[in-house]
């Protein structure tokens, strides 16, 4: 598993990650969209810690400046 992503792109999702979850601790989101959003903010922790994103792997996209995939 090659990564895919550049800093900026896993800078922005954890961004996002922590938006969300001060969202919902101070109350501004509840019920299932906050749970929705609580597992999109998960899921953006886990892949901008591991640097990859499935998505992008069939598309070939890359933000980490690395060319194309193999």
């Amino acid at each position: 598993m090659q990564k895919n992503m550049g800093s900026a792109d896993r800078i922005i999702r954890l961004l996002m990650a922590v938006a969300v979850v001060i969202l919902y601790f101070t109350g501004q989101i509840s019920g299932l969209v906050a749970i929705i959003l609580l597992i999109f903010a998960g899921v953006f922790v886990l892949t901008s810690f591991m640097g990859f994103c499935p998505l992008y792997a069939p598309f070939r996209f890359r933000t980490n400046g690395k060319g194309h995939g193999a």
